[in-house]
């Protein structure tokens, strides 16, 4: 074989700090081991279900249909129609009319790729300002479009929630025409989330400073129900001139593998949005040219029946109040068990994540002597709790808290 003359200068890349996690669960040879890093729902049996709901939207969707040929690059108009009447409700999407573009994109992530290269196309030297801590992958998706990414303070450590005042101080360093992306609700990685009075304080700062918000909303529906999971996007919505929206379907429809998002773009004018939309459609083609179907197909096609909708809403109902309950026994299971921490933090979090607040080391021996996985930052998937992992969870931390004493 004659020699290589590119490739081997290439050095293997370590893997991703999460994926890579749980690929060492895969082989951790442990018995009673437990993965609490994947960024997945789970029920109590370890599975992530397929909602029942999703399940037969999907089987009629596939008797219907003719052909598998290309839809329109900007997707389906049922799904772009129902999934934006969904975040920002019937009243808002009537009154914003063409000044609200959609486009239907591979995933939330796709999503966050194209509002990317819509910002580069636009922004020049002006910064991205994103929430310290933030999800890990917000920081690749957007700084491979070209963007400046800058933070601003967010999480409170010492209390497990966010530090708002800070928040704005930080932000108040951002010039006119900055972006600021923003967690619609469940802040992924802490669980910590802005109140209402918050984002209306925050929306005032938006508005007074010329801020650009770009919201990441993964997970509608998870936190406190569809609707007040929507009200800061839908507030920005209404006071800001310029928004864009970044959707996934991955958490609440169950649709992870089928990669089904959206990007949202509001401005000021019909002829404007549409310029908008006309350059993150020149992205997609450069990136991944045509759209996937049969996420959004299934999305758009439960959506415009009503029945579905129904039975779908109770099924994410029922998600969102066990993960609740998860989340209450695990702070109240650990405040019992020791009196180094107060966890009540845990129970006021949302979503399915929330951080731990435990030293690095004991992270480290949960994963050694244990098999107990969690991200090294304490980040943990509530979601991956069950009734009977739960009490073996609380009392291996409980042991090395104090151990430590």
């Amino acid at each position: 074989m004659p020699a290589s003359i590119m490739f081997e200068v290439l050095e293997q890349l370590p893997p991703d700090p999460i994926l890579g996690l749980s690929q060492q669960f895969q082989v951790d040879p442990n018995p009673d081991k437990i993965n609490l890093s994947v960024g997945v729902y789970q029920d109590s049996a370890g599975h992530t279900p397929i909602f029942k709901a999703v399940k037969q939207a999907e089987q009629q969707l596939i008797e219907q249909q003719r052909s598998k040929a290309y839809i329109a690059q900007a997707g389906d108009a049922d799904f772009n129609r129902n999934i934006s009447r969904l975040l920002l409700g019937d009243a808002l999407v009537n009154d914003l009319g063409a000044q609200l573009g959609a486009v239907m994109t591979p995933g939330g992530c796709g999503a966050l790729r194209m509002g990317g290269e819509l910002l580069a196309q636009v922004s020049g030297e002006k910064q991205v300002w994103v929430s310290d801590p933030t999800w890990a992958n917000h920081f690749p998706l957007l700084q491979s479009a070209g963007l400046k990414l800058t933070k601003y303070p967010y999480y409170d450590f010492q209390t497990g929630a966010v530090n708002f005042d800070k928040m704005l101080a930080g932000l108040r360093a951002a010039q006119s025409g900055d972006v600021v992306l923003l967690h619609g609700c469940c802040h992924n990685p802490t669980g910590a989330d802005l109140s209402e009075d918050n984002w209306d304080e925050l929306i005032e700062l938006l508005v007074e400073r010329q801020l650009v918000p770009f919201i990441d909303v993964a997970y509608q529906g998870f936190g406190h129900g569809l609707d007040v999971d929507a009200y800061g996007v839908r507030q920005a919505v209404k006071a800001c001139p310029e928004v864009l929206i970044a959707l996934s379907c991955s958490k609440n429809f169950g649709l992870y593998r089928e990669r089904t998002g959206a990007l949202l773009v509001i401005t000021q004018a019909a002829q404007q949005t549409a310029a908008a939309v006309s350059h993150v459609l020149a992205a997609a083609r450069r990136n991944y040219s045509m759209p996937p179907y049969h996420g959004a197909g299934i999305v758009g096609h439960l959506l415009n029946d009503a029945q579905l909708t129904s039975d779908w809403q109770a099924e994410l109902s029922a998600v969102r109040e066990r993960m609740n309950l998860l989340r209450k026994a695990l702070s109240d299971g650990l405040n019992q068990a020791q009196d180094k921490i107060d966890f009540s933090f845990v129970a006021g979090s949302n979503g399915m994540f929330c951080y731990l607040g435990i030293p690095r080391e004991m992270v480290l021996q949960l994963r050694a002597e244990f098999g107990i996985y969690l991200l090294e930052s304490t980040r943990i998937n509530v979601a991956g709790l069950s009734e009977t992992n739960l009490p073996v969870v609380v009392e291996r931390v409980a042991e090395l808290l104090k151990r430590s004493a």
